[in-house]
C-alpha cells in the first residue's frame, strides 16, 4: 500500500477528470505488440474463458504469431506523431481542458491514461494525486458500455486504489451512447461528409463486436449499440432500408453479435450497390479498427465481392461538437464538486490553524 503523496494539513485540494482509453502498443512492431497483446488477451473480462483452457492457446498459438501480424496492420496505419488512437486521445484530452478552462471558474486538471500500455492508469492517477485531486471522476471513452471496455478500466481503477491509503473521492460515467451532444456530433460529421463527397446508397454503422454469450450474461452493449444507431439514423431522418446496424472484430470460432459487418458488406458488394459508407460511433478516436479493419480490410471486402464505391467515414477525433460535447458530460458529472475546490490562500490558513492546535507540520 502506498503513502504517496504524504498528507500535508491544509493543502490544496483540487478536483479531476481522468479520460481512459483502450491503449496502444508503443510501436508498429512484433516486439512492442506482444506484451500488448498478452496483458489485453489476458484479461478475464475480454477473454471469458477458463484459464486452463484459455492460457495453452493464449501462449503456444496466439502470443507466438499474431504479434507480427497485428504489427504489420499498425505500420500501415501509424501516424509520424505514433499511435492514432494515442495522438487522438491527447489532442481531445488538450481540447478538452481547454474547453472547461474557458467555461469553469475552478477548472479541474484533466488527464488521460490507456487501460493497456502507456501512460498507465496507476501512473496518471498517482500524478493526479501529486497535483492535489481529491476527487477524481473518471471518464472511459467507451460510448456504450461494455464489461469487455468500459468495466475493464473501471476494474484498472479500482485496482488503483486498492493499493492507496488516502483514497480520492471517486465518480464515474458509465456510458453516454444516447447523450444528445454526442448523437448531435456524429450526425452532423456524416452530414459534413456527405456534403464534400455525396450520399450513399447504403450506411454501415458499425460497432466492435463481443461474443453472443456476453448478451446473454447481461451484458447491455448491444442493446445501446441499437439505440445509438436507431437515434443517429433519425437524426439523419434515414428510412430503415437505408442503414445497418452490424458488427465487426469478431475473433474465434464462437458466435459473435450479429450482423457480421464482414458478411453485410460481402452480400452488398455481391448485390452490386453502387456505394456503401461506414462510420464506426463506438470508437470516438481513429485507431486500428477504423483505419484498418474497416478502411482498409472492409473496403477490400466489399470492392472484391463486386462492389463499386466504398467510403469510411471518420471517428469525431477533435471535432468541435464532439469536444463540447465530452464537456457536457463531463459538467453534468462535476456537479457539486468544483465548489468544494480549496484555493492556495485557503489552504494556507487552515494549515495555519491545524498547526497552533498542535498539529504535526
Amino acid at each position: 500500500m502506498t503513502s504517496r503523496p504524504i498528507y500535508h494539513h491544509g493543502s490544496p485540494n483540487r478536483t479531476g477528470v481522468l479520460l481512459i482509453n483502450l491503449g496502444t502498443p508503443d510501436a508498429p512492431t512484433a516486439q512492442a505488440l506482444r506484451p500488448y497483446l498478452k496483458e489485453f488477451l489476458s484479461n478475464p473480462r475480454v477473454i471469458e474463458i477458463p484459464k486452463l483452457i484459455w492460457w495453452p492457446i493464449l501462449h503456444g498459438f496466439i502470443l507466438p504469431f499474431r504479434p507480427k501480424a497485428s504489427a504489420e496492420k499498425y505500420a500501415k496505419i501509424w501516424m509520424p506523431e505514433g499511435s492514432p488512437l494515442k495522438v487522438h486521445t491527447e489532442r481531445q484530452t488538450k481540447l478538452l481542458r481547454e474547453a472547461l478552462q474557458t467555461r469553469l471558474q475552478n477548472p479541474p486538471i484533466v488527464e488521460y491514461a490507456m487501460n493497456i500500455g502507456q501512460p498507465s492508469v496507476a501512473t496518471v492517477m498517482a500524478r493526479m494525486q501529486e497535483q492535489g485531486c481529491e476527487r477524481i471522476l473518471i471518464i472511459p471513452l467507451f460510448p456504450q458500455y461494455a464489461a469487455s471496455s468500459t468495466a475493464a478500466a473501471m476494474d484498472n481503477v479500482f485496482s488503483v486504489l486498492n493499493r492507496m491509503r488516502n483514497l480520492p473521492s471517486i465518480r464515474t460515467v458509465k456510458q453516454y451512447h444516447d447523450h444528445p451532444g454526442y448523437i448531435a456530433a456524429l450526425a452532423q460529421n456524416v452530414r459534413d461528409y456527405w456534403d464534400a463527397h455525396g450520399r450513399p446508397d447504403k450506411l454501415i454503422i458499425s460497432f466492435h463486436g463481443t461474443p453472443r454469450a456476453s448478451l446473454d450474461k447481461g451484458d447491455p452493449y448491444h442493446c445501446t449499440c441499437q439505440k445509438t444507431g436507431r437515434l443517429l439514423a433519425e437524426a439523419l431522418a434515414l428510412e430503415s432500408n437505408q442503414y445497418s446496424v452490424c458488427f465487426q472484430s469478431r475473433f474465434g470460432k464462437a458466435k459473435w453479435l450479429t450482423p457480421y459487418t464482414a458478411a453485410t458488406l460481402m452480400q452488398l458488394g455481391k448485390e452490386q450497390m453502387q456505394r456503401v459508407d461506414v462510420i464506426c460511433p463506438g470508437f470516438v478516436s481513429d485507431c486500428l479498427e477504423t483505419l484498418e479493419e474497416v478502411a482498409i480490410e472492409a473496403k477490400n471486402t466489399f470492392i472484391q465481392a463486386g462492389g463499386k464505391e466504398f467510403h469510411y467515414i471518420p471517428c469525431l477525433n477533435e471535432r468541435s461538437d464532439w469536444i463540447q460535447a465530452l464537456s457536457d458530460i463531463t459538467c453534468t458529472h462535476l456537479q457539486g464538486w468544483l465548489e468544494m475546490a480549496v484555493t492556495e490562500e485557503a489552504a494556507q490558513l487552515s494549515r495555519k490553524l491545524a498547526l497552533e492546535m498542535g498539529a504535526k507540520d
